[in-house]
């Protein structure tokens, strides 16, 4: 199941908007999100989120590019990966 999940990893300095951002670009690519953690950190926003890439018609790198690009017209960094991987980064 892990090979259908990603997480994602938005950070930045807060602003209005972020989460409708990011979460209407998941939903434009079918992207099911299963969990979403986010905080403030003395103005810095982190939000990890866990979305599930199994029924959607799109690549995992159209996706990751399309969420890349919110970041930017955002001015936010944005990262994305397989949670597979991200599990396994964080075994080592």
């Amino acid at each position: 199941m892990s090979d259908q999940q990603i997480i994602v990893t938005v950070s930045g300095v807060d602003k209005v908007g972020i989460v409708a951002k990011v979460t209407t670009v998941m939903a434009q690519f079918e992207v099911n999100i299963e969990d979403i953690k986010q905080t403030l950190m003395q103005g810095h926003f982190v939000m990890f989120m866990l979305g599930n890439i199994e029924k959607s018609k799109f690549s995992f790198k159209e996706i990751k590019e399309a969420l890349v690009n919110a970041g930017k017209e955002l001015g936010m960094e944005i990262w994305v990966q397989r949670k597979e991987i991200f599990d396994n980064m964080h075994n080592v």
